[in-house]
């Protein structure tokens, strides 16, 4: 008896793979193996490709994610009108056989018209122009970053310890020290005199730390170092020009609601980090998102900006707010297997989004009255910190959500209601125990009449405090 053979139906009849390389690109139209072509990255080869796809009525095609490759392919391919799936690598791992490019697209292609392959999230196009300087701001920050601490090595090696008596020497006062130093002034006391007023070391402290031995190799590099910082530091303004004036470029058409900025520097008490924009990010993001996002205790500048630049309005794009956490790789990926939950690791990837949302959520961790702080504290205490800056970064991808999707403004946390649930929960673990325990009618009147006594039967309960 032959077996009954399971034909699967083929939902895009028109489809093709392409397996993307660094120096050329295998395209498979069919299963056929005299079909698949090779072609080269350029963009006359771009071309060649386009014109192979349309002589075989290919309507939608599916390519691999392969590092930055596949970008201008695939813009090339949206342009001329096709329908364009980007599939990440381990969606089309499981070819058969011994794996060679023709088979990777003539895979890819078999998936793809199966209809079992899902596109993956990409931006809107000016959005991907404000991600790539975002990006590029990020990377002149961390440049900067390393000449600071060339700095203070250099002084390091000659024993000034201006890093000890102050917290930044690129700061107001660290600034007014080093030019000093490099203009030729090596008097301890009038380099000290430099320090302003609410530094919170002594000046005889600061005095201190700037007695050393002075070398002319040490300082030519801390000069070097100190110029190529300068540069970034113009660079860092000139990127942040760019994406201001890219956001006034697509500010929504519908109305412009004006928003009334705080007179200081501050909004809502949040200070200005030292990298932080050189432009009116709250305004900006108000105006975009039409909620204000700074109403959220323990986001900052940077958070907001990097929402903004990375996300922005294509957040409508996700049905829910699960789904956006989801996305960001902050929930858990639940494997179950025979009814149990074999594995709940949440799954790795790289998201500027989430990482920003991991270190707001890792500055909630270390405050005492933010509201999230309590549950920050409790998820440390049983998985870990970690686990903990995961768990807060999505209750605040959650709440982001909500407040852009239904632009409405934050919502703070009713303390006297979560305080009764902690509460209730408690007194249901006590119950628990004492079931457990087995206790006779006369054993739980004596244990309440002695704590009626000492009148020590109260709940260890700490009520939340307003942020």
């Amino acid at each position: 008896m032959k077996e009954k053979e399971i034909a699967m139906q083929v939902v895009n009849p028109h489809a093709a793979g392409i397996d993307v390389g660094s120096k050329s690109h295998w395209v498979a139209v069919d299963q056929l193996h005299q079909h698949v072509r090779e072609f080269g990255v350029y963009t006359k080869d771009h071309k060649e490709l386009i014109e192979y796809l349309r002589a075989h009525q290919v309507t939608t095609v599916a390519m691999e994610s392969t590092g930055s490759y596949w970008q201008t392919l695939f813009n090339a391919l949206q342009k001329a009108g096709f329908e364009v799936f980007l599939v990440r690598g381990s969606n089309t791992k499981n070819v058969k056989g011994k794996k060679t490019d023709v088979l990777d697209c003539m895979w890819i292609q078999k998936l793809h018209s199966l209809g079992l392959l899902t596109a993956s999230f990409i931006l809107s196009d000016y959005l991907q122009h404000l991600r790539t300087y975002y990006d590029h701001r990020s990377h002149l920050i961390e440049q900067t970053t390393k000449y600071i601490n060339k700095m203070q090595k250099a002084l390091r090696l000659m024993n000034v310890r201006l890093d000890v008596a102050i917290s930044d020497i690129t700061g107001k006062s660290g600034r007014l020290m080093l030019d000093a130093i490099l203009e030729g002034k090596r008097d301890p006391k009038f380099l000290a005199s430099l320090a302003d007023g609410r530094i919170k070391k002594s000046k005889e402290e600061i005095e201190a730390s700037l007695q050393g031995q002075w070398r002319d190799d040490l300082l030519f590099e801390l000069r070097s170092c100190l110029k190529f910082y300068d540069n970034y530091l113009r660079e860092i303004n000139d990127c942040d020009q760019k994406i201001e004036q890219l956001l006034h470029q697509y500010i929504p058409s519908r109305e412009s609601l004006e928003f009334e900025q705080t007179p200081t520097s501050k909004a809502n008490g949040k200070i200005r980090a030292k990298f932080a924009p050189s432009f009116n990010v709250r305004q900006l993001a108000f105006t975009h998102l039409k909620t204000d996002l700074f109403q959220i205790p323990g986001v900052s500048f940077t958070t907001v900006l990097s929402l903004l630049c990375n996300m922005g309005m294509d957040i409508k794009r996700f049905s829910s707010a699960k789904q956006f956490a989801s996305w960001l790789r902050l929930v858990p990926d639940n494997k179950v297997s025979g009814g149990k939950t074999i594995s709940s690791r949440t799954p790795k990837g790289k998201s500027t989004v989430a990482n920003s949302l991991r270190l707001a959520a890792n500055s909630i961790g270390n405050q005492k009255d933010h509201p999230l702080t309590p549950f920050f504290k409790r998820i440390a205490y049983r998985k870990g910190r970690s686990a903990a800056i995961t768990a807060t970064a999505r209750k605040l991808a959650v709440i982001i959500w909500n407040m852009i999707i239904k632009s409405e403004p934050y919502r703070g946390y009713d303390y006297e209601t979560i305080n009764q649930k902690r509460k209730n929960a408690q007194i249901k673990n006590i119950r628990a125990r004492l079931a457990k325990l087995k206790l006779s009618e006369d054993e739980i009147e004596n244990l309440f009449q002695r704590t009626t006594i000492h009148s020590s039967y109260t709940l260890p309960i700490k009520p939340l405090k307003n942020p």
